[in-house]
């Protein structure tokens, strides 16, 4: 859509990043995990559907923005590997046969992949929001590497709603650039260290200033629990309404 609230570039550079994502792959995928900031269980859940609908939830955009279409398959056997894949690590997990893709999901999956053509199954996140969990979530799936199976976390490096801000140039957030530094130098160990540090991201300088409430955080702490061996790698970096923001590449 046209953005108003501020410049109407603001969004083309992460948009222009999400676009060259797949050919940066290795090949296409033959299925999608998608871990979404946006939806939260009392346990870890998994989308088990076999064509997912979409959930548009949020509020107050244009008519047209409700009526975005993006007819991806889901995949049922898929949802069954993770589901086995978590239990066999002692981590819960049930299915849930009618969760659509949430925006976290087809928003920017309309842009990496726009044929739609990859299945996508959706993970949860556990509501408790503890680290550790999510953690060892991402280590218990990440067989699914050498599966074929992209894993995707969705969320933002920078969440704090009431930080955002109108402007026209480019400069950041002091806080936000103090906590992207240190989530650059987190991601980027190799598991062991990258596991101590992010799961005291709290200590970080201004973690809650950047995270008043850390959904937003989370589906990176599955993705890098699943990168066993990996460090990681910042492969995209902006500056959005004030806020530095960033992306992440394991392996």
């Amino acid at each position: 859509m046209d953005w108003t609230t501020g410049p109407p570039d603001t969004w083309n550079p992460m948009a222009d990043w999400l676009r060259s994502l797949a050919a940066d792959l290795p090949g296409a995928p033959k299925a999608i995990l998608v871990i979404s900031g946006h939806w939260e269980e009392n346990e870890f859940s998994v989308s088990c559907t076999g064509q997912p609908s979409l959930i548009y939830d949020y509020y107050g955009f244009p008519e047209h923005t409700y009526s975005i279409s993006y007819p991806a398959a889901g995949a049922p056997e898929l949802a069954d590997r993770v589901q086995a894949l978590l239990v066999a690590s002692h981590i819960p997990c049930v299915k849930n046969p009618v969760r659509g893709l949430d925006h976290g999901v087809f928003i920017p999956l309309k842009l990496i992949f726009p044929e739609a053509s990859i299945p996508v199954v959706c993970l949860s996140l556990q509501n408790d929001l503890d680290p550790e969990r999510h953690l060892a979530a991402g280590l218990a799936l990440s067989p699914l590497r050498e599966e074929n199976v992209l894993i995707i976390g969705s969320g933002m490096s920078y969440h704090n709603m009431s930080g955002f801000r109108v402007q026209s140039g480019k400069l950041a957030i002091p806080e936000s650039e103090a906590f992207d530094d240190w989530l650059k130098a987190s991601c980027e160990q190799k598991d062991e260290l990258r596991q101590q540090q992010l799961l005291a991201w709290e200590a970080a300088p201004f973690a809650r200033a950047c995270h008043p409430r850390e959904e937003h955080l989370l589906p990176l702490m599955v993705a890098a629990g699943a990168a066993s061996g990996n460090s990681g790698k910042r492969v995209f970096s902006d500056v959005v309404m004030g806020a530095q923001v960033a992306g992440f590449r394991f392996g």
